[in-house]
């Protein structure tokens, strides 16, 4: 019972109770309208908003990403290649070594060279490395037999080859000082490791000094042996 009230099976409708609505009856005569019996009593229904699936809605929100990335990526592209295109020449100026040279496409400057007493180092990654040191006075009739010396000294340091072959030697002239170069190539007989390449140039200075500059490609290769002349053969 409700308080102070006498209950009855049913509680009675007080005065200043809303009238709820009786529920809608439904039967089988044909409507007149297209809109159920009930819609002018409560409105007619609205159809509901076609919501789509979350993996569509996901798929749609990744691939405008994607785009949008995409789009990003490439302008980032183009602006990077511009700016390579339009970058002047790196030069590795060594003035303890008395040298400067150029750097090939793709190659970069060391901060400290693999080997002791060369004061400049560039690389191709890890394909080729280039080095440069000072060298004492060394009269030109002796400077084959020198490079002979420090082909012979750096290829048991550094190459360790099974076989050895001396595929150049030759007198260099570089910024109009006479200098000489030689290269070696050597070969393992393990499968694991690749024919290696090695060049050794000594070039004169004016102040009566010279300059040696040693290279070396891992695993040898007709591009690296372009790149590395190249670089020697442009040397100031």
């Amino acid at each position: 019972m409700r308080h102070g009230v006498p209950s009855s099976s049913a509680d009675p409708v007080w005065r200043g109770d809303p009238a709820w609505p009786a529920d809608p009856v439904w039967t089988d005569a044909p409507a007149l309208s297209d809109e159920p019996p009930a819609a002018g009593r409560y409105g007619t229904p609205v159809r509901p908003r076609r919501r789509t699936p979350r993996w569509l809605s996901r798929l749609i929100v990744a691939v405008l990403a994607l785009v949008s990335a995409a789009t990003v990526i490439g302008a980032v592209v183009v602006t990077v290649l511009g700016r390579a295109e339009g970058e002047p020449p790196r030069v590795i100026d060594d003035a303890l070594a008395g040298i400067s040279y150029v750097l090939p496409a793709g190659w970069s400057e060391g901060v400290v060279a693999p080997v002791t007493g060369f004061t400049s180092v560039a690389a191709h990654g890890d394909l080729a490395t280039v080095m440069a040191r000072p060298g004492g006075p060394v009269d030109p009739p002796h400077l084959r037999s020198e490079v002979i010396d420090l082909t012979d000294l750096y290829a048991r340091l550094l190459l360790h080859g099974d076989d050895v072959e001396v595929v150049d030697d030759h007198a260099v002239t570089v910024n109009g000082r006479p200098g000489h170069t030689r290269a070696i190539r050597a070969e393992y007989r393990d499968v694991v490791n690749e024919p290696a390449f090695m060049r050794v140039t000594l070039l004169t200075r004016f102040d009566g000094k010279t300059t040696v500059m040693l290279a070396l490609a891992h695993p040898d290769a007709p591009g690296t042996r372009s790149d590395i002349d190249a670089l020697i053969s442009g040397a100031r």
